[in-house]
């Protein structure tokens, strides 16, 4: 019998060659479509005669493009797999191994046959997406852009509202220990992979397929997937999602558990985990924040919210609007489509609405989005809505079950649609490439376009009773302004503005209330209310300041820290006016610095200072600290408790593993105060 060969990978010649150099794994790593080199003895006659065997998948077939079958020949094939020879020796050979630019991605099972005798097996090594390579559907000619959405392991996402746009730092880790086993076995766990895993394994050379696949795996609804959702605003038996500050915690915990759905997540953490496969995959993918993102339930294009006499938003209808929604967007082409709708697709992994029987979503063409061509596969209709709803204001009569519409408004939905920049720490507004200016002629015409498409009518919903959608003009306009800072630990001060449009006095009686809620506008409790009447002079405005103090509503908070205001004014005589706003709260701030040099192998102290802002003591101070290249893990740090004005300083040493910008996160939280975040670029040395 032939004896088993020993096979030199040429993993750092490999790696640098196919930007796979990132990994830190003892098995080769290469890209589709570009050649490798490997060099082996042990042959018998290490000549021409050779025959290579590469195959993937529980049962490889040609049939099914999993097995791939090649001898040496004298160039690199543009078909199929290749084997060109480079050198030999009395007792080695060197070859450059070829696969097609459409070959399934995964891992392979490489071995040789010579002559007669049975096959010997070389190894295995793992094949991944090459948006590098001009002929691979994830061709991404733009090299700083490759170097952002595949290589880069840190990110921002941005979060808030569309007032007030905050950001956090994450880390997607896609390089860091063992994360590629955990998405290769992430796809092997699939609901597709599960009823059919010839024909699964077979799609994967599409990132269409994989797309779409990932997007029902990253939630645990249907398959036990990576991430269990929680809107509730009670997080106990797993951790709040504004928590985590990186998705390796996260597919760890996943694996380690037996494949147990980690609790929990919302939008952010659904988005951040699928771009940390999806780059390690090699399909390029960034992470993008919609402000007032519509979550239409029905397939109406529209958004219905329900207000009681009172002014209290009730949580009537499946419909909502939540002050942001995270979603990703992969780079690829759609063959299936035609080349204008190539390019960035959208996908979403937060577990919102099924389609095809689960919950998953995408891809969806950003092209065919932005033109209105809701009919393209896939869920066109839903991603539409989230950024062109337009929203229905009714007040509900509970005892007798009447909906009397307040106002309608078109211009709400889908603002400030935000990335990273490529290759600075900076938002850019990608909501251009979304929609047509909101308000424009051809906005209206997209919209009405997407309507006809879906089979709905030009005027509202039919469903509904004719005589309440009559819109009359209100008397009078009201806003809410705010007057101070918004910060967590701070009173919270605020200015009803109401103004007179008519030219006769008008009489309004003003329910108000205000309700903390979670970033979806969820209700979850009430802080404070309270009524007026006024009388406006003709065109006379006026402003009412409204103070909720800390202590009021300190213990009612969500660690969203969001506040929805409302102020309901009947008007008499004429229509209710609804006046809302959401508020969301800043936390207080903290400091990093680095205190020297950080150079590669070498230790460097890092300094965290928090002032505790409130006149009573925190207790539970907890940091977390993580960054890949920086620190192996996450570093977990207990502080004492701080009096009222104290100042905290936390040092702790970093060994950085790798030279280049890299990035640290830093989560504090206490009793008083969650998931303060910041991050800080570390540029290490060599």
């Amino acid at each position: 019998a032939a004896t088993q060969p020993s096979t030199d990978w040429h993993l750092k010649e490999n790696a640098r060659e196919h930007h796979t150099s990132k990994f830190s794994s003892e098995e080769l790593i290469v890209r589709r479509g570009q050649a490798f080199t490997i060099t082996f003895n042990g042959t018998e006659q290490p000549d021409k005669n050779l025959i290579f065997i590469a195959e993937t998948g529980p049962k490889p077939s040609k049939a099914t493009k999993t097995l791939a079958t090649f001898d040496i020949s004298s160039t690199a094939s543009k078909e199929g797999w290749s084997a060109v020879l480079q050198s030999t020796s009395s007792s080695s050979v060197s070859i450059s191994i070829s696969s097609p630019h459409n070959a399934v991605i995964g891992r392979y099972r490489l071995s040789v046959q010579s002559g007669s005798s049975s096959p010997a097996s070389l190894g295995t090594f793992v094949l991944l997406f090459n948006p590098w390579s001009s002929g691979d559907d994830v061709f991404l000619p733009n090299k700083a852009e490759c170097e952002e959405y595949v290589l880069e392991e840190f990110g921002i996402i941005f979060a808030g509202n569309k007032n007030r746009i905050s950001s956090f730092g994450w880390n997607f880790g896609q390089f860091q220990g063992d994360i590629l086993n955990i998405c290769l076995s992430i796809l092997d766990r699939s609901l597709y992979y599960r009823q059919d895993p010839i024909t699964d394994v077979s799609h994967r050379h599409d990132p269409k397929y994989l797309g779409r696949v990932l997007s029902a795996m990253v939630n645990a609804n249907d398959d036990q997937g990576v991430v269990l959702g929680n809107w509730s605003g009670k997080y106990e038996g797993g951790k709040n999602p504004s928590s985590w500050t990186g998705s390796g915690e996260i597919l760890q915990s996943w694996k380690k558990s037996g494949f147990k759905p980690v609790k929990y997540g919302q939008c952010w953490v659904f988005a951040a985990v699928l771009t940390t496969v999806l780059r390690c995959l090699g399909i390029p993918t960034r992470t993008i924040t919609n402000f007032s993102s519509a979550h239409d339930a029905d397939g109406n294009l529209r958004v219905d919210e329900f207000y009681d006499a009172d002014g209290n938003h009730l949580e009537r209808g499946a419909d909502s609007v939540w002050n942001f929604h995270v979603w990703n967007e992969s780079w690829f082409t759609r063959n299936d489509l035609g080349p204008s709708y190539s390019g960035w697709q959208i996908l979403d992994a937060t577990p919102q609405e099924e389609s095809g029987g689960i919950y998953q979503c995408g891809p969806a063409s950003r092209h065919a989005i932005k033109e209105g061509e809701v009919d393209l596969d896939y869920d066109g209709p839903f991603v539409f809505a989230e950024v062109n709803a337009d929203c229905m204001y009714w007040n509900y009569d509970s005892a007798t079950g009447k909906k009397t519409l307040i106002f309608s408004k078109s211009t709400e939905i889908g603002d400030s649609i935000s990335t990273k920049a490529v290759g600075r720490d900076d938002r850019v507004d990608v909501t251009r490439d979304y929609k047509y200016e909101e308000g424009s002629a051809k906005e209206r015409d997209i919209f009405k376009k997407a309507r006809k498409k879906l089979g709905l009518e030009d005027k509202f919903d039919p469903t509904a009773p004719k005589v309440e959608e009559i819109e009359q003009k209100p008397d009078i306009s009201g806003k809410f302004k705010v007057a101070g800072s918004l910060e967590v630990g701070k009173d919270l001060n605020l200015l009803l503005v109401l103004e007179n449009l008519q030219s006769e006095a008008k009489t309004v009686n003003v329910k108000m209330t205000a309700w903390s809620t979670l970033y979806t506008r969820r209700r979850v409790n009430q802080i404070w209310k309270d009524s007026i009447s006024v009388t406006l002079a003709p065109k006379e405005e006026k402003q009412f300041p409204i103070k909720i103090k800390y202590p009021e509503y300190q213990q009612q908070l969500t660690t969203d820290k969001t506040i929805q205001v409302t102020a309901l004014c009947h008007v008499e005589g004429g229509i209710q006016v609804l006046v809302k706003r959401n508020i969301t709260l800043d936390n207080p701030g903290l400091d990093i610095q680095v205190l020297g040099e950080a150079k590669v192998n070498k230790e460097v102290v890092v300094e965290v200072a928090f002032t505790n802002p409130i006149d009573t003591e925190v207790k539970d101070c907890v940091l977390q600290v993580e960054g890949s290249d920086l620190i192996q893990g996450i570093l977990e740090l207990r502080i004492p408790p701080l009096k009222a004005s104290e100042k905290s300083s936390t040092k702790f040493k970093l060994i950085p593993s790798e030279a280049g910008p890299k990035h640290l996160l830093v989560n504090f939280s206490c009793d008083k105060f969650a998931d303060i975040k910041t991050f800080k670029m570390v540029n290490v040395i060599n």
